[in-house]
């Protein structure tokens, strides 16, 4: 699939957050992503958090990194809004230029399978840097997901 590069205006993401490492996310006993997904989606989250703003992608930001892919990170699977929405965590994905790699098929293999790509061009391409301030899925359809990841 075509890599893209694009600016990504500045925009908050309100929902749920949890701090996690890539080596947790290998063990069911130790992931956190997969269970904050699963209850983003059981309590209908994505209808609860900002009702007004029914048009809104779902989206999974990664933020507060430690360090770089080994290091820890914060993950928000949340809504846009215009304003923080109490009760919930709010990020504000930062503004600026960002590769995008694409998925498609059945979650969550589709959004895996895009993050195997992501870390494959990364390291066939040393000479493009990651920010490491916010990177963020989009998830537009049911099967359908963009992985936006910030570069220098």
């Amino acid at each position: 699939m075509e890599i893209k590069q694009v600016y990504v205006a500045p925009m908050n993401i309100s929902g749920l957050k949890v701090r996690t490492f890539n080596s947790a996310e290998q063990s069911a006993d130790t992931a956190k992503i997969g269970p904050m997904w699963g209850r983003f989606y059981s309590e209908r989250l994505f209808e609860r958090i900002a009702p007004e703003q029914p048009e809104s992608a779902v989206y999974g930001v990664y933020s507060g990194y430690e360090s770089d892919a080994g290091g820890a990170f914060d993950v928000t699977a949340g809504i846009a809004v215009t304003t923080p929405v109490q009760g919930y965590e709010t990020i504000s994905i930062e503004a600026g230029q960002y590769l995008v790699f694409e998925g498609k098929g059945p979650m969550p293999v589709a959004v895996i399978e895009a993050w195997q790509r992501i870390w494959g061009y990364f390291q066939a391409n040393p000479q493009i840097q990651r920010r490491y301030a916010t990177d963020f899925e989009r998830y537009s359809a049911e099967q359908a997901v963009a992985v936006y990841i910030g570069i220098v």
